[in-house]
């Protein structure tokens, strides 16, 4: 009889349990795919072994060990992902192991990439060039690598240099003389790895690997050529040169828009989205980060922490709720049900107590004989929603949801359920509603004085329209205190000889304007003015005063110019009013 207990049995079903499977692994080593394309999903497992040998890839197809292939190194993460859209619709596997990535294509390997090589610092490489061409003590080259670790930090040193500085000096001059002669070269390690659909979002697309390194890049890869598509940073400005991402989470498409979050080392989740380069943090945490998820609807952002506690975000990095767990989370995972139109977070904790999460309330428990270090939740076999189970102990579970099973609140130890903690669901428009409102009763001076000073420009820029207006118009109005005149223009005839007629008007209450006289300039190859110069008397308030002049068109070309009317002050030199005025075209007919 299975030893595993849950609070509802009615839910679960018991469907396979082997407590003697001896694996050793983690929830990202873990992946459910169809690998035949037969709707047959198997368990694809790297088995870490003993983390130094017996590291193998497994397969389980039902309750039976299918195949299992040895791996050179310790894996990192193990991925189903599509890399073409050739029938059958069989995926491949990605296994990320130190530098490297394996493909299994129908679990045969397919190929391997590499990352990139690191530049190696020029002290370090002054170091191993030092001892391979002068005899130098091994004490002495130990005191040296020591001196650089302590100045550019252990992390930044190479494999080798690392390796060196942690052997045992009795070893120091055999690892010299082995290792010295072989050119140095720095070689990052994966740290994470996810997938990213390319430009379809159904289940079966194409998609990209997404990795995250030791010293804090993000690689994009292609799905066929295995090439970086993108290189993103994630030591920039704003985050700290130690960030490493050990928790990937990648949404959207990458031909269109992308969002890749990433869970560091340093308790930081950073963003990268497509075109940056560089990150950007959204969350500082309180404890590192034990696993991370992103909702399906791409709104929530659930992290577990160290600290026994589940933390909610948006994906703006705000804060929407906080659950106290009673013991330590070993292993989390994302449960959608999408016949109910739900999704759960199932959280393990240490001690055999499996949690799980409808948002903040707690809707199912089961509990296992040892602490979960893996779970998945997905298609196994043929059945949809079937949940794995990998316990520390090296137990391997497969429970199977029934499709009759609901879930509702679990209580509280009082027998009373929390939903004093349930978050509200409010409409977008009605939460937008109240967050302007709270904004303008937080901030009512500052916006007030923002609005009178709008207010005011507004004034001005209009006022200093009109005046521009009327200074253009053919009527323009003197802005002089003491002589505030008004001058209209008006030209008549066919050609050649036009009559202008200038009509002036002292604006003003009761000063009259004197000395004053109208100028009339223009181009003299095409016209000619019959009195350029006209003496105006003394201007009475409220009265009329009409001038009158010839401009004669002296241009056989039939283009036309314009005239300028200036009204001055006889002992002044700049004008008080000036007029543009733009002569008709001449009548050729009239001139000849």
């Amino acid at each position: 009889m299975s030893s595993v207990r849950s609070l509802n049995p009615q839910r679960w079903l018991d469907a396979y349990t082997e407590p003697h499977a001896a694996i050793y692994t983690f929830s990202h080593c873990i992946t459910l795919a169809d690998l035949n394309g037969d709707g047959d999903f198997k368990l694809v497992m790297a088995d870490l072994g003993t983390g130094s040998a017996n590291i193998k890839l497994k397969v389980y197809k039902g309750t039976s060990l299918m195949t299992e292939s040895t791996l050179i190194d310790v894996p990192t993460g193990v991925v189903a992902f599509h890399m073409d859209t050739s029938d059958p619709r069989i995926p491949a596997v990605a296994v990320a192991s130190g530098y490297n990535i394996y493909v299994y294509k129908n679990m045969r390997p397919y190929f391997k990439f590499s990352l990139p090589s690191l530049d190696v610092n020029s002290l370090e490489r002054e170091v191993w060039l030092q001892v391979r061409e002068k005899s130098m003590e091994v004490e002495t080259f130990y005191e040296l690598v020591q001196n650089l670790r302590q100045e550019i930090g252990f992390s930044h040193l190479t494999s080798r240099s690392q390796q060196f500085l942690m052997s045992e000096p009795s070893k120091w001059k055999d690892f010299v003389e082995t290792y010295k002669n072989i050119p140095l070269k720095k070689q990052t390690v994966i740290t994470c790895i996810t997938t990213l659909k390319k430009n379809m979002a159904e289940e079966d697309a194409v998609a990209c690997l997404v990795v995250g390194t030791e010293n804090g890049s993000i690689f994009i890869l292609d799905p066929e050529a295995f090439t970086i598509l993108e290189s993103m940073n994630l030591t920039g400005p704003s985050v700290s040169s130690n960030t490493v991402p050990v928790h990937l989470a990648a949404t959207g498409l990458y031909d269109v828009e992308f969002r890749v979050i990433a869970a560091c080392r340093d308790g930081n989740i950073c963003l990268v989205r497509r075109g940056w380069k560089e990150a950007r943090i959204i969350i500082q945490l309180s404890s590192q980060v034990v696993a991370m998820i992103v909702m399906p609807d791409n709104s929530n952002i659930i992290t577990a922490l160290m600290e026994k506690s589940i933390h909610c975000y948006t994906k703006k990095g705000k804060k929407q709720w906080e659950i106290k767990t009673p013991k330590s989370v070993s292993a989390m995972t994302l449960m959608p049900l999408h016949h109910q139109s739900i999704s759960l977070v199932v959280v393990a904790l240490a001690g055999g107590t499996v949690h799980f999460y409808h948002g903040r309330q707690l809707v199912d428990v089961i509990t296992v004989p040892d602490t979960v270090s893996a779970v998945r939740f997905g298609h196994f076999g043929q059945e949809e929603h079937s949940l794995i189970l990998v316990t520390v102990g090296g137990c391997l579970m497969v429970k199977i949801l029934k499709r009759t099973a609901h879930f509702t609140p679990q209580s509280d130890s009082s027998g009373l359920m929390q939903t004093q903690h349930i978050k509200m669901q409010v409409p977008k428009k009605t939460k937008l509603f109240l967050e302007q409102t709270r904004r303008e009763r937080e901030n009512a001076i500052a916006m007030h004085q923002t609005f009178q000073h709008d207010l005011f420009r507004l004034r001005l820029t209009t006022a200093r329209a009109y005046v521009n207006v009327l200074q253009s118009c053919t009527n323009p109005i003197s802005s002089s205190v003491k002589d505030p005149l008004k001058l209209t223009a008006q030209v008549l005839g066919l050609g050649p000889k036009f009559k202008m007629l200038l009509t002036l008007e002292n604006m003003s209450a009761a000063s009259p304007s004197k000395d004053l006289a109208i100028l009339l300039h223009c181009d003299d190859k095409l016209y000619s003015v019959e009195k350029p110069y006209i003496k105006v008397p003394m201007l009475v308030p409220k009265l009329i005063y009409q001038f009158e002049t010839t401009v004669e068109c002296i241009s056989d070309m039939g283009i036309s110019d314009q005239v300028r009317v200036f009204i001055i002050k006889i002992n002044q030199m700049e004008p008080l009013l000036a007029v543009l005025i733009t002569m008709p075209v001449c009548d050729m007919l009239a001139v000849v």
